[in-house]
């Protein structure tokens, strides 16, 4: 059975949704870096192990990093599931879980990495908007695409509404990701994405379509 170890630094909704989803994985810790992360109480309640590493009690990114690798080493996962973990994260840190970590991102990557990916959507006139789920590299919100969910961008969309229905989506699309590596279907490899040992390639990442939309 493959081990997961999950990084949130809220409510951990995308969490709640792999621990939901009654996959067959050892989720062994959720870790923030948040003390007040409403997600650790979620994970506690359902008798998973949490910890807090702090990212204000060190003096740089990199001294987080290091503690922060230490906790996740300590319980051995296969994989390192970015669930709302907002912390850029150091070229050495990447490159220990190159392969095995991946981070869900709300929008159709590469377009409008960063943050406030909903507003900008709307201010471009966007058409479609959605969520990435990458392997995570050296590269913010960059990385071989796995799969990616869209929903439409309405006329009169608000960036809540625009959020709200690309957040359903993302606990849709991020379980089956997660689902695809424990069924050992799901690999990178010479830095492209494998499924079913087929190479993707990056202008043809699969699409997952959005449903009730």
């Amino acid at each position: 059975m493959k081990s997961l170890v999950i990084l949130i630094s809220g409510r951990g909704s995308n969490m709640r949704s792999i621990v939901d989803a009654g996959l067959s994985a050892d989720i062994r810790a959720v870790i923030s870096n948040r003390p007040d992360a409403a997600g650790l109480a979620h994970a506690r309640e359902r008798g998973i192990a949490t910890a807090v590493v702090d990212h204000m009690a060190f003096p740089d990114r990199a001294h987080f990093d290091r503690a922060l690798a230490r906790e996740i080493d300590r319980h051995a996962p296969d994989l390192v599931v970015l669930a709302g973990f907002m912390r850029i994260l150091t070229p050495e840190f990447v490159d220990h879980y190159r392969g095995r970590m991946i981070n869900i991102h709300p929008s159709l990557l590469p377009a409008f990495t960063g943050l406030h990916t909903h507003r900008r959507a709307i201010e471009a006139g966007c058409r479609l908007a959605g969520a990435t789920v990458h392997f995570v590299t050296g590269e913010l919100d960059g990385g071989p695409i796995i799969a990616q969910a869209a929903v439409p961008v309405l006329q009169d969309d608000t960036e809540d509404a625009l959020a709200a229905r690309v957040l359903a989506q993302e606990h849709i699309l991020y379980p089956q990701v997660v689902r695809w590596f424990i069924d050992e279907r799901l690999a990178l490899r010479d830095g492209r994405v494998h499924l079913h040992g087929e190479a993707t390639p990056s202008s043809a990442a699969l699409r997952v379509p959005a449903t009730d939309v």
